[in-house]
């Protein structure tokens, strides 16, 4: 019999597909609570013929840390344990086994846990990284208009990180995110001082296409006193980096990639963004270089940090073309190979093995 009451609680708009699967994977809680923000398909009846408790709420101006903290106040004031998800996510079976194995172990007042954000073709993980939505009831309140986090109201918090709580994330890539940019505006306005919003409001505009705003922007995030995260740090360079490369000023370009190596040289990310710039301007052997030094570093971060790209086919098929061009064409081999394995549908990449298995046969061609 479990000890512990634990409690799920989440918001939701227009998540109807998801519905079974999430309250299929929520249901070794002991209650799901959902506050919808003004679903116009099924989301809310499909919840409540599961039993789901749901409450509706139509806000005149959103923000995800009013509509999250509403959600937390269905919860029953008796819980012992409190799991924040959204309906597009569901953790692997037996989470809730675990997870009060840690509560009465450790005696938390939060737990981090592996979420996957991404898969790839084949299903497998692609980018993954620690979040801690896990938390007690009456010790949390949720800060930020968008890209929120969780507020101890505590002097003393006790987090714990376990890698045996896995949540996955089902993420639908047809739904727009046009609300981000003004929220994140909005936060950095709230709180100019708050390095992780302005980092994440520098990247927002990169993705905008606004490149001298998140130039500009990640400037500023990089200055902060509160900036000490390398991995962070690391990521507004690259940005940066990416916004000079798409306005073909590819020698400052360049700089912020060394810059971005230089902070965190533990990091793969910012070595083959570099490596790609220098394969476009056919510079093979410094790209090979790179590459090189990118392929010594073994371990991927659990951080949000991680680029997926870095590590799956994308890598070993760059590599391979790098080698090539400049005549390490048994080393061109080994890496298309990995390629094909980690993208074995790709018929670019099988045309390449092939290619490059006629150049050893008959190297005249």
């Amino acid at each position: 019999m479990n000890k512990l009451k634990v409690y799920v609680y989440a918001i939701s708009k227009n998540e109807s597909k998801y519905v079974n699967t999430y309250v299929n994977s929520m249901s070794e809680a002991d209650g799901i609570y959902v506050l919808d923000t003004g679903s116009t398909d099924d989301t809310v009846k499909k919840l409540k013929d599961l039993k789901v408790n749901v409450k509706e709420v139509h806000y005149d101006n959103f923000r995800f840390d009013r509509a999250r903290n509403a959600s937390l106040d269905m919860v029953p004031d008796d819980a012992d344990i409190c799991v924040c998800t959204d309906l597009d996510e569901e953790f692997n079976k037996g989470w809730r086994d675990e997870l009060e194995k840690i509560w009465l172990s450790e005696n938390p007042t939060r737990v981090e846990y592996l979420y996957n954000w991404s898969f790839d073709k084949l299903g497998n993980p692609a980018t993954t990284f620690y979040i801690s939505k896990i938390h007690k009831r009456h010790a949390y309140i949720w800060h930020h208009p968008v890209h929120e986090v969780l507020k101890c109201l505590y002097n003393k918090e006790k987090s714990i990180i376990t890698d045996k709580i896995v949540l996955n994330h089902h993420q639908d890539i047809t739904k727009a995110r046009t609300s981000y940019l003004p929220l994140l505006e909005l936060s950095v306005k709230e709180d100019p001082t708050d390095d992780r919003n302005m980092h994440y409001l520098g990247r927002e505009y990169m993705y905008y296409q606004k490149w001298n705003e998140a130039i500009d922007t990640l400037n500023k995030h990089l200055k902060l006193e509160t900036s000490t995260w390398k991995d962070e740090r690391a990521a507004s360079m690259r940005f940066i980096a990416r916004s000079y490369t798409n306005l073909k000023r590819l020698e400052e370009a360049k700089m912020w990639y060394e810059k971005a190596i230089n902070e965190a040289p533990y990091l793969r990310e910012a070595y083959v963004e570099l490596a790609q710039v220098l394969y476009d301007e056919k510079d093979y052997q410094k790209a090979y270089n790179y590459l090189t030094l990118a392929s010594k570093i073994k371990e991927k971060s659990k951080s949000y940090i991680n680029e997926a790209f870095c590590w799956n086919s994308y890598f070993y098929d760059l590599f391979s073309i790098v080698a090539l061009n400049i005549g390490k064409t048994s080393e061109a081999l080994e890496y298309i190979l990995i390629a094909n394995k980690l993208n074995p549908t790709d018929e670019r990449i099988k045309n390449n093995v092939k290619l490059i298995k006629d150049l050893i046969k008959k190297p005249e061609s």
